[in-house]
């Protein structure tokens, strides 16, 4: 079978991105570390930097391995094109850039990302832009949110702390009926398990840092658009004209985890629901959230548009901070790290990793589900609960 559109999401991973015909028979593409390209006439470097001559001008205009992630990452979103970025926040301030100017308002997930919040706040404001956030349960009420100068609704679903899903199609089919875009951080869910495009959004981000690269060893983000446009050429060149490329080898180690993305998210998912079902009923947790337990509040709206809950789940231990630092400092098959998406689980004290400014609970603990069996997962938990 062929990477067709048709192809499931396990097949088209597979073969994404691989031209064995162009490299000398290589099956992925080698990495490309060449910021010079030589051309034979100054007609071939015109023709270039039109993009008209194989898409090579400069190292900053992408090489093979760089175009090839592009590629596949717009394929398996089912978009036009994709940009690979630095990080996921360079994928979260592109399109904020490119569609808000002074004067204008976007729209703001309350459950955002903490650093995509301190972006607007600290940096959008200045530049004369109104921010506001909404709640993410609004679905689709926020309509009167929405300004005659609103550009541009920036959602995350799941949420970042207690991953609150939000209505995805509610929320774009009122914003297009004010001709407002709707971007969406698809971070948590990947393409795997939420298609955003087919949702309504206009833009998609992903930090290919997390679930993407999905080995804890590559910084990276993403930014794919639905369609052609007049906003994705404007996206383009603020990225060229500020230099906000992906290095070569970087995008081969986030190409390399695209291949297992599938059966890693099945496989997060799976022991996401042991975990989050085995601490739902622990006399020492007050509260789980995971939108696959039936209690969430997002349950109903993510079993429409997702096809499985994530990996990533939160848990509030009773006793507040102290109680939650000591569950936390008693793990040890779980790594105390600020991240997600990789085979290793991960547990983080959210406030004290965010700081002042924090919008969590002091009793909460954000968990990245990893790989390993969930019977030993359970048994970690267990000796380190007991004395909570």
């Amino acid at each position: 079978m062929s990477d067709g559109e048709n192809a499931s999401p396990e097949t088209k991973v597979v073969h994404l991105g691989r031209d064995p015909q162009r490299f000398l028979g290589a099956v992925n593409t080698p990495v490309f570390r060449a910021s010079t390209i030589l051309f034979s006439s100054v007609a071939d470097l015109d023709a270039a930097q039109r993009g008209a001559y194989q898409g090579l001008a400069y190292g900053l205009h992408g090489l093979p391995t760089v175009c090839d992630l592009q590629d596949a990452l717009a394929r398996l979103e089912g978009g036009h094109a994709a940009l690979a970025v630095p990080s996921g926040l360079t994928a979260t301030t592109l399109p904020l850039l490119a569609l808000a100017s002074a004067g204008d308002h976007v729209l703001v997930a309350d459950a955002v990302y903490g650093p995509t919040r301190r972006f607007c706040e600290n940096h959008l404001r200045r530049l004369g832009v109104e921010v506001s956030y909404y709640d993410p349960l609004i679905g689709g009420d926020i309509a009167p949110l929405l300004r005659p100068n609103t550009r541009v609704v920036f959602a995350e679903s799941p949420g970042s702390l207690t991953f609150e899903v939000q209505d995805i199609p509610a929320i774009a089919a009122a914003a297009r009926a004010r001709g407002v875009r709707v971007v969406l951080d698809n971070t948590w869910a990947t393409p795997i398990l939420q298609r955003p495009f087919e949702l309504g959004c206009d833009l998609v981000m992903h930090s290919t840092t997390k679930y993407l690269g999905g080995h804890g060893d590559v910084l990276g983000g993403a930014l794919v658009a639905r369609e052609d446009s007049e906003l994705w050429e404007r996206i383009r060149t603020i990225q060229s004209a500020g230099g906000a490329v992906a290095a070569p080898f970087d995008c081969w180690l986030v190409m390399r985890g695209v291949r297992t993305l599938p059966c890693r998210m099945r496989g997060h998912c799976a022991n996401a629901r042991v975990v989050a079902e085995y601490l739902a009923g622990h006399q020492a947790v007050e509260r789980v959230h995971w939108p696959g337990l039936k209690a969430h509040a997002g349950h109903d709206v993510a079993s429409r548009q997702m096809s499985d809950y994530g990996g990533m789940l939160s848990v509030e231990v009773r006793g507040g901070r102290a109680g939650a630092l000591g569950v936390a400092a008693r793990l040890e098959l779980f790594t105390r790290a600020t991240s997600l998406g990789g085979p290793e689980s991960l547990v983080e004290h959210r406030a004290s990793v965010e700081g002042p400014e924090t919008r969590a609970p002091e009793g909460l603990l954000r968990v990245s589900v990893g790989l390993e069996h969930p019977d030993d997962l359970i048994a970690d938990l267990e000796q380190a609960l007991r004395r909570a």
